[in-house]
């Protein structure tokens, strides 16, 4: 379909409405609905034009552009490589949600301070006269004393730890009597933390001593305060490790995929790589609100810079192409009969040129185009906004 028309206005069904999410089947959303909204604007007074009879080729002279009271402006048409990203609003903190608590006797003395780190070996809480509580690695909880002659999963991973931290060796641990046999060597090992501690040199772990956490521990909140028992929970904490949690629309889920690589913008403005780790599939919420969780892993953990619970933008890619003829979104025009058309303008007028939008790129506003004619170089209306 071709033809003559003012610059701006548009043949389309509804007096030449702009693409729609639904109708183009790839959302147009967030940062950009303000600019489609003001290219509605213009173009319903573009259809005004053409109810009343105003046709004929447009020679760019300033009396036919005084007729249009709304601003409109040109772009061009360029080949380019394309992502389809889409962009949505995120937060940053750290992966994981673990509570400590402790199970030994006494009075709590001594509690670390929100943001904290705790690696392996490292003092999680104190009780009466300073006495260390410390944590080991392992996701089998303290449930029992560990002594001398035991053997089990519990005693694995206290095995595991102990050469970790340099108090044994794997030699003198694995190949002998087995990583989940309590050994001499286990007891001699254990003997070396508790000296470095300041712990009663037992050579045994008993309950309460120690807890077991699957990794190094950041605390986010502590519940306890100084003087309660020490039995009960003490603190919150997550992993050290920075994640990026997005509550995406729903109806955008189809959309994204563990793998997509994504762009994060921090509060300063400084942008970091990062790629999908998981998306949800049960929605909180209901009808437009409802939000599937996505996680987002950070390709530079050392980006996060220590912000937790830090406002984000996050644009995922989603799709990509190369060698694509390129146009801002603002430049479709719906058509009466169905489709889309770009407005086409030169040194012969303008003339419209229909065309199948293909990827589009959420972020930057910009959308592949495939028609008849259409060349990278050439010039498209859009609405000076």
């Amino acid at each position: 379909m071709s033809g003559t028309v003012s610059p701006g206005q548009a043949p389309g069904r509804r007096a030449g409405a702009v693409i729609t999410p639904d109708e183009a089947g790839r959302a147009h959303r967030a940062g950009r609905r303000r600019w489609i909204a003001a290219g509605v604007v213009i173009l319903l007074v573009a259809a005004g034009l053409v109810a009343a009879g105003v046709s004929g080729a447009f020679s760019g002279s300033g009396n036919a552009a005084a007729s249009n009271p709304y601003p409109t402006s040109t772009a061009t048409v360029t080949q380019q490589s394309l992502s389809s990203q889409t962009e949505v609003d995120a937060t940053l903190g750290y992966a994981g949600s673990y509570t400590v608590t402790g199970q030994g006797q006494g009075t709590i003395t001594w509690l670390p301070a929100a943001g904290q780190v705790i690696g392996e070996g490292g003092v999680l809480f104190r009780t009466d006269n300073a006495v260390p509580v410390f944590l080991l690695y392992g996701t089998v909880p303290a449930w029992r004393a560990l002594s001398e002659g035991l053997t089990g999963q519990d005693v694995a991973q206290l095995n595991r730890d102990l050469v970790r931290m340099g108090y044994a060796t794997a030699a003198e641990m694995g190949p002998v009597s087995g990583w989940d046999y309590f050994s001499a060597e286990t007891a001699y090992a254990l003997e070396l933390l508790q000296t470095h501690l300041g712990l009663p040199v037992t050579g045994s772990l008993p309950v309460g001593q120690a807890v077991f956490e699957p990794a190094a521990l950041r605390v986010a909140t502590v519940s306890a305060s100084l003087g309660s028992p020490a039995g009960g929970p003490v603190f919150t904490a997550t992993t050290t490790t920075p994640v990026v949690t997005v509550g995406l629309s729903a109806d955008q889920q189809t959309e994204v995929k563990a793998g997509d690589q994504v762009t994060i913008t921090l509060p300063d403005g400084s942008t970091t790589p990062g790629r999908v780790t998981s998306v949800g599939s049960v929605a909180s919420g209901s009808g437009s609100s409802a939000t599937v969780p996505v996680l987002v892993a950070l390709s530079d953990p050392r980006a996060a810079g220590g912000l937790d619970q830090a406002p984000v933008e996050v644009a995922i890619t989603t799709g990509s192409v190369s060698k694509a003829l390129v146009v801002p979104v603002d430049a479709l025009l719906a058509r009466p009969s169905g489709g889309y058309a770009v407005e086409v303008t030169g040194s012969g007028g303008h003339h419209l040129v229909p065309v199948t939008p293909g990827l589009f790129d959420d972020a930057a506003g910009l959308v592949q185009v495939t028609g008849p004619g259409l060349a990278a170089g050439q010039r498209v209306v859009v609405p000076a906004i």
